[in-house]
């Protein structure tokens, strides 16, 4: 049977959907309170990133605020030059936003944050791409700490197993990752499963500034020769395009002349 037109839910209440422009500028301008609110600002970077530890750490921070956005939005809130800095010295502090890191504003003293973090880290299961921190290596015969309905799973990932009398048992010996190498997705799996956690979340603070100007760089910022080579190519792309996209306007443009000459030789004919 269709459904009835007349039987609609009909919202009395208008909403306007925020436009990213706005977005940016919101960004921008509590960037900017948080310089005037809080002594003290510090540039971090992010290992094995988790959304969950992230928030953990926010909690311990409660008197405090982290600002992990888009890098450029940042940057343009602190200023991308000594001419644009919203406070003294606050571009260089927007230089060091660069790659997986955010901004920590707060008033505990310096050494207190810098000790802090230099003692936090959290454990947590390597994902697909992650280097492995040690070989694990299975021996053959039965694993007793999997249930006897994961067995089918374990063989997906490339496990060679088999059910024997109701228990999961390794036909072979079996290398689940090399010390050194990338883990694949499988792997992953296999470790989580195994109960071993390889990755290591970590925050590292790279550069600090205070409200009077001072600033310092605990760890200089490198930038990979390959975001250089990428950014040329790019740069190359474009150009092309651009290139393409006048050639193609300029065909048009003679496509236009010569359909002008046509007409106007039909008009003399006609006459």
């Amino acid at each position: 049977m269709p459904k009835s037109k007349r039987n609609r839910l009909v919202s009395l209440t208008s909403t306007k959907k925020k436009s990213f422009s706005e977005i940016k500028e919101k960004l921008v301008q509590k960037v900017r309170d948080s310089c005037d609110e809080f002594e003290r600002a510090f540039i971090f970077s992010v290992q094995n990133m988790r959304n969950s530890k992230l928030k953990d750490v926010r909690q311990q921070w409660k008197d405090s605020r982290f600002f992990f956005g888009k890098n450029k939005v940042m940057a343009i809130g602190l200023g991308m030059s000594k001419e644009t800095e919203y406070k003294d010295n606050l571009h260089k502090l927007s230089d060091r936003l660069y790659g997986q890191c955010g901004l920590l504003f707060t008033n505990r003293p310096r050494n207190e944050v810098l000790k802090w973090f230099e003692e936090y880290y959290e454990t947590d299961f390597a994902r697909s791409g992650n280097i492995a921190s040690e070989t694990i290596v299975l021996d053959a015969g039965p694993l007793t700490q999997f249930a006897h309905s994961i067995e089918p799973h374990l063989r997906l990932l490339g496990m060679p197993t088999s059910l024997q009398k109701g228990v999961v048992t390794l036909l072979k010996d079996y290398e689940v990752c090399k010390e050194g190498t990338p883990l694949t997705s499988e792997q992953a799996r296999i470790l989580k499963l195994l109960g071993n956690e390889m990755a290591e979340f970590k925050i590292t603070i790279e550069a600090v500034w205070e409200s009077d100007g001072y600033f310092e760089e605990y760890i200089p910022i490198v930038r990979p020769e390959i975001d250089v080579k990428e950014r040329e190519t790019k740069k190359r792309k474009l150009r092309k395009n651009k290139r393409i996209s006048a050639k193609k306007e300029e065909m048009s443009e003679d496509d236009d002349n010569i359909d002008d000459d046509l007409m106007s030789d039909d008009e003399e004919n006609s006459d």
